[in-house]
């Protein structure tokens, strides 16, 4: 046994004895997680950790999750087929090289670059360029420093009768979810979309595509455009719109 899951079950042991109702296994795994820093040493494990994650490259296939309620979570199997890799990316906007030419600073686009994909679609986006061969199922986050993130990615083999035969899984064996990690159609990828924040009832995406409906079906256009409703007296619509309004 690892000495991180050696730390790890001690903690839930801990945890279990102080509650009076036990809960299940991922019940614990995730408050352990929630308090990997409170614990010293959680905390040495995961400082030394990071440490080897900074020498190695920047994506590594793992044997398994770090975060074993977090990938269970999101559709994780082990069993073959199933990949996990470990995505190391850089923190901070997109800085641009200076231009040589002549222009004032405020024009230069040097600065103030963010980019709009998330640092874990980026994440997905670069695991599935390593491994063309498999489809991403769904990523989470791991772990940060000043310099670096680290998201782990769930892979499948589309190809592989364990996931075409597996009726959880079997889904993403059809052609119709090839590359789908960069049509926008995981997770990261929907809320990149903005497919999975909302601000109310009026911020849903079938509101949203309900509204647009309506304004087809009333025609509802820019007062520039030819067919634009017009507020104006009933005699200069007659005169000079003629056939052009409903």
């Amino acid at each position: 046994m690892r000495p991180t899951t050696y730390i790890l079950v001690l903690r839930v042991r801990k945890l279990l004895r102080e509650e009076e109702v036990a809960q299940g296994l991922y019940h614990y795994l995730a408050e352990a997680w929630k308090k990997r820093y409170e614990d010293p040493e959680l905390e040495a494990v995961w400082k030394k950790r990071l440490i080897e994650w900074r020498k190695q490259p920047s994506i590594v296939r793992i044997d398994k999750p770090t975060r074993l309620d977090r990938a269970r979570r999101l559709g994780y199997k082990d069993k073959p087929g199933v990949v996990i890799v470990r995505v190391k990316i850089r923190k901070g906007g997109l800085s641009r090289s200076r231009p040589n030419k002549g222009r004032r600073p405020k024009r230069m686009g040097v600065y103030g670059y963010s980019p709009a994909k998330s640092a874990r679609l980026i994440a997905e986006e670069r695991a599935a360029r390593k491994y063309p061969n498999l489809e991403v199922l769904n990523s989470y986050y791991v772990a940060e420093d000043g310099m670096y993130e680290w998201y782990e990615v769930i892979l499948l083999d589309p190809h592989h009768p364990s996931i075409c035969n597996d009726r959880d899984l079997n889904w993403i064996c059809e052609k119709q979810h090839r590359g789908r990690v960069f049509r926008g159609l995981t997770s990261a990828g929907r809320r990149m979309r903005g497919l999975l924040k909302t601000r109310g009832l009026r911020g849903t995406h079938n509101y949203k595509w309900k509204k647009k409906q309506r304004e087809r079906r009333e025609r509802r256009r820019h007062e520039a455009h030819r067919g634009a409703r017009l507020i104006a007296p009933d005699e200069i619509r007659e005169k000079y719109h003629k056939g052009d309004l409903m």
